[in-house]
């Protein structure tokens, strides 16, 4: 096996294994049995519509009127027990796959939460571009693509293991080089499928990279929209709307060429399994069409060889048939194992950056043997002090560039890039404020207890602190 797909199933391997070693896995460990316990019951009925077949027809044949009834009443019995397990085989499919993609989500938001990952991302050298939607989207496709397959292939592989057996039965023997070879239509659903499948993945394997990129550029863009909304006043006292246009346009021109494109290698992909579907149809009456005419079967057997050869050949062209969802699915799982494992790196060196320790008591802040620099390693500060006593007020003042937020970030844990020691009060609390004020997406009361939670100070203290900053008349406004 090459080493890029032996990487591929370890990464696989390592993406689905915590969800069913959870403690959510008894539960849907039982609900993915049931699962594929329908699909089973799917292939059961399918081959009881087979029989079906050649009974149908014979009685068409016979112009048997009793016969010809009684099988439709059978029949009318068969289609409502496959529709019942249909239904609720993909409502119950549905169900696991929100628990799966609720628990990963949860999974993948919290390490992306924890010690700042969700900053330091962006110094990450795995390229974990678009993080939101890698948890928004990417989760979610994957969970839906990943049972879809997964299902799929179980059932094609039963179906093709029952309809095996019943068109070797049905088929008759072939002569090669005065040889007699039995099942002759199953080693003509063998030999059409595979041919079908190699070429499948000839013509379509670009599929998979096209793919994986035309989820960055999507995402890409779509950044680059919230950006210009989240800057709208800059933007707007800047006269800047030519220059973003052009800037989104950019990046709209990513996802065009791209999706051409997919267009074009979908288009040649099409040209051939549409064709390869289309000559499936008359193939297998092709095959068994001179038994027919030689009254070694009647039309019930020609139907029923026919319906099978369909079965057996479907089975073995699953490939072909999901090629374009493998693709896709394969651009979904590199998506989420890069992100995975950038988060891994930044958890491994999550301790980067200053060594922190408690100060003496009655001593502020103070800083020895400290260095900065930068990701591409040119040095901002070298063996560098300071000292802060308490109630001391300190400003710190130089050309741009040269590191004066980089110093602040560092101190409150945010820059990796930095060495030294760092004394910090080990009493109280240190606030921070970011040159970008910020407000949650929440009520009034949860804004100004933020980043606590407004139970943890109550009404009065919150309208207090509205009062004495001059904000009294907002005080009505707390659960808004």
């Amino acid at each position: 096996m090459p080493a890029s797909r032996r990487q591929f199933l370890s990464d696989l391997w390592a993406l689905t294994k915590p969800y069913w070693k959870s403690e959510e896995r008894l539960k849907s460990g039982l609900l993915l049995a049931v699962i594929v316990g329908m699909s089973l019951g799917i292939v059961y009925l399918n081959v009881l519509f087979n029989e079906w077949n050649n009974l149908f027809y014979n009685s068409l044949q016979e112009k048997n009127l009793d016969e010809f009834f009684r099988l439709f009443g059978r029949f009318a019995i068969l289609a409502a027990m496959f529709i019942i397990v249909a239904v609720y085989q993909i409502y119950l499919r549905q169900m696991l796959q929100i628990r799966w993609r609720r628990w990963l989500t949860e999974r993948y938001a919290a390490m992306w939460l924890t010690h700042r990952n969700y900053y330091r991302l962006r110094f990450s050298q795995n390229g974990a571009d678009n993080p939101d939607q890698r948890i928004s989207e990417d989760i979610g496709g994957f969970v839906e693509q990943t049972l879809s397959l997964t299902l799929g292939f179980i059932e094609s592989v039963v179906s093709l293991a029952s309809f095996s057996v019943i068109l070797w039965n049905l088929s008759g023997d072939i002569h090669i080089l005065d040889i007699q070879l039995p099942g002759s239509m199953l080693w003509a659903a063998v030999l059409y499928a595979g041919f079908g499948s190699f070429l499948t993945h000839y013509i379509g394997r670009p599929l998979i990279r096209l793919n994986f990129l035309q989820q960055r550029y999507e995402a890409d863009y779509r950044y680059n929209l919230v950006r210009v909304r989240e800057n709208a006043e800059p933007i707007a006292l800047y006269g800047g709307e030519t220059q973003e246009a052009g800037n989104l346009s950019g990046r709209f021109t990513h996802v065009v060429s791209n999706w051409w494109a997919i267009m074009r290698q979908q288009k040649r992909l099409t040209w051939f399994s549409a064709g390869y579907s289309q000559a499936a149809i008359l193939f297998p009456f092709l095959v068994a069409a001179p038994r027919y005419f030689s009254g070694a079967i009647q039309l019930g057997g020609l139907m029923q060889t026919a319906s099978a050869f369909g079965h057996v050949q479907s089975s073995l062209s699953w490939f072909i048939d999901a090629y374009t969802r493998l693709a896709q699915w394969r651009a979904t799982v590199d998506r989420l194992t890069g992100f995975a494992h950038a988060l891994a790196e930044l958890e491994a060196a999550k301790d980067a950056g200053f060594t922190r320790v408690p100060a003496p008591a009655g001593d502020g802040l103070s800083l020895t043997d400290a260095s900065l620099s930068l990701p591409d390693g040119r040095t901002l500060l070298a063996d560098a002090a300071l000292a802060v006593a308490p109630g001391e007020r300190v400003m710190i003042a130089g050309p741009a560039g040269c590191g004066k937020s980089t110093l602040f970030r560092a101190i409150g844990g945010l820059w990796p890039y930095a060495a030294g020691t760092l004394a910090l009060p080990a009493q109280g609390r240190s606030l921070f404020l970011p040159q970008k004020p910020y407000l949650p997406i929440a009520s009034l009361a949860a804004a100004v207890a933020y980043p606590d939670a407004p139970e943890t100070y109550g009404e009065g203290r919150i309208a207090a602190v509205l009062t004495d900053c001059g904000l009294g008349h907002l005080i009505p406004l707390l659960g808004e």
